[in-house]
C-alpha cells in the first residue's frame, strides 16, 4: 500500500508559498536539510543531531525529500550495509532560504535573551 501524504497536492490557487510548504513545510524537514548540509549524512547521526525525532518520523522525511528530489539517498554494497543522504542540485536552490531562516532566529533568539 502506498503511502500518500496529504497535503501534497494541494494547491488550489498555484500559490507558491503553498506549493513550497507543501514540499518542507513542517516540523521536520527544514532540520533534516539542515543537518545533512552540515555532513550529517547517516541515519544514527541525523537521530543523533535531531533528538526529537522518532525512528519512523526521521524516515517517512527522508523518504519524501528523496520522492521530491530534495535529497539523494546512496546505498554502499558493503557488511553491515551503509546508506548515505546527500543534497540534490535541486534541494541546493533551498540553502539560501534555510540560510535566511537561520539567521532570523539566532537574531530572534538574542533579542529574546535581552
Amino acid at each position: 500500500m502506498e503511502n500518500k501524504r496529504k497535503t501534497k497536492d494541494y494547491n488550489p490557487t498555484k500559490c507558491g508559498v503553498t506549493h513550497f510548504l507543501n514540499k518542507i513545510g513542517g516540523k521536520w524537514k527544514v532540520l533534516v536539510i539542515y543537518a545533512i548540509s552540515k555532513k550529517c549524512n547517516r541515519f544514527s547521526l541525523l537521530q543523533r543531531a535531531i533528538p526529537d525525532i522518532s525512528k519512523q518520523m526521521l524516515v517517512n522525511q527522508l523518504r519524501e525529500l528523496e520522492e521530491d528530489g530534495i535529497l539523494e539517498r546512496t546505498i554502499y554494497a558493503e557488511i553491515p550495509p551503509r546508506v548515505e543522504y546527500k543534497i540534490t542540485k535541486h534541494g541546493m536552490t533551498l540553502m539560501p532560504v534555510i540560510e535566511v531562516i537561520q539567521n532570523w532566529g539566532l537574531k530572534d533568539l538574542k533579542q529574546m535573551a535581552k
